[in-house]
C-alpha cells in the first residue's frame, strides 16, 4: 500500500493490455499509494482501451516518487490521458518525481496523451518517459511543460524542472529547464520567453517506411500552417528513420493543446487510418 514520511508519497501503477480472440483490447490494472484509473471505457468500440489516469492528492511535492508501468501484447491498442494538469509544486529541497515505463509487443499500439505538466515556482522536480517498441509496435504521444503560472502573478523564477523522453535504440532526450537561467528561458536562441514548452511524437518499433514518414510529416506540417493563427510556434522533423517530431513553444498552454489535438488526429488518420475520436474527458 501507499507509504508517507518526511520524505513524501511513493506511487505505484501497473497498466496491462491485451487482445483476445475477439479483437478486444482488455485491461489490467494495478496501484499502490494514492494514482489509479477509472473504470475502462470503449467509446470507439472494444478494440481501443482507453483509460483515465487520476491522482486524488492533486499535484506532486517534494519527496514523492510516482512510477508508471505500461505494458501491451501483441494486437492491443490503448489511450491513456490524465483528467487535468500534474502539478509540481515547490519544494524546501527534495526532488518530486513521476517516472513512466512503457514496453509494446509487435502490432502494439499506444496513445500516451497527458494533458500539462505545471513546474510551480520552486520545484525541484523530474518527469520522464521511457518507451521500448518491438518491430511492428507502435505509439504516438506527447508531452506539455508549463512553466509557472504567469496569468497569476506566479512565474518559474526559481527551481529546476528536468524532463525526458528515450524510445530505446532510436531517440534520447533531456531538457533542463531552472528558474533562473535566463539565456534559456528568455534568449531567442531559447525559449524566447515562451512559458510553455510542447512536443509530439510518432514512433515504430522498426524503421518508417519513407513514403510514410513523409506523410506524417506533412500532416502535421499541415496543421501548423492552417492553425498558425492559434499563437503557437511550430516545427515537424523526423530525428531517425522511426520517429517523427513535432516542437511547440506557446505563451498560454491553450494554443499548444489545440495544435497537439489536431495534429493527434491528423496523425491518427494518416498512420492508423482511424478517426480522430478524442477522449470524453478533454470535453467535460
Amino acid at each position: 500500500m501507499s507509504t508517507t514520511s518526511e520524505t513524501g508519497w511513493r506511487g505505484r501503477l501497473e497498466l496491462r493490455y491485451w487482445r483476445d480472440d475477439h479483437g478486444h483490447t482488455l485491461a489490467h490494472d494495478r496501484h499502490e499509494g494514492p494514482l489509479r484509473v477509472l473504470r475502462r471505457l470503449y467509446p470507439e468500440g472494444p478494440g481501443i482501451c482507453h483509460h483515465v489516469i487520476v491522482h486524488p492528492p492533486g499535484g506532486i511535492v517534494g519527496g514523492d516518487r510516482i512510477e508508471i508501468d505500461v505494458a501491451l501484447e501483441s494486437g492491443a491498442h490503448a489511450l491513456v490521458t490524465t483528467p487535468g494538469a500534474t502539478r509540481f509544486y515547490r519544494s524546501e529541497g527534495p526532488e518530486a518525481s513521476q517516472d513512466c515505463t512503457v514496453r509494446l509487443a509487435g502490432g502494439a499500439r499506444l496513445e500516451w496523451l497527458p494533458l500539462e505538466a505545471i513546474a510551480y515556482d520552486g520545484c525541484h522536480a523530474r518527469n520522464g518517459l521511457h518507451l521500448a517498441l518491438d518491430a511492428g509496435a507502435e505509439a504516438l504521444g506527447w508531452d506539455i511543460v508549463a512553466l509557472g503560472l504567469p496569468e497569476a502573478g506566479r512565474p518559474f523564477e526559481r527551481g529546476v524542472f528536468e524532463q525526458s523522453l528515450a524510445i530505446e535504440g532510436a531517440w534520447l532526450e533531456r531538457g533542463w529547464m531552472a528558474g533562473d537561467d535566463d539565456r534559456l528561458l528568455r534568449s531567442p536562441l531559447g525559449l524566447a520567453g515562451h512559458g510553455v514548452v510542447a512536443t509530439a511524437w510518432f514512433a515504430a518499433g522498426s524503421g518508417l517506411p519513407a513514403a510514410r514518414r513523409d506523410a506524417l510529416l506533412d500532416a502535421a506540417r499541415a496543421v501548423v500552417e492552417r492553425d498558425a493563427s492559434l499563437g503557437a510556434t511550430a516545427g515537424c522533423t523526423a530525428p531517425h528513420a522511426r520517429v517523427v517530431v513535432l516542437r511547440v513553444l506557446a505563451h498560454r498552454v491553450e494554443p499548444a493543446m489545440a495544435l497537439l489535438v489536431a495534429v493527434r488526429a491528423a496523425w491518427r488518420q494518416a498512420a492508423w487510418g482511424l478517426p480522430e475520436n478524442p477522449p470524453r474527458v478533454w470535453r467535460t
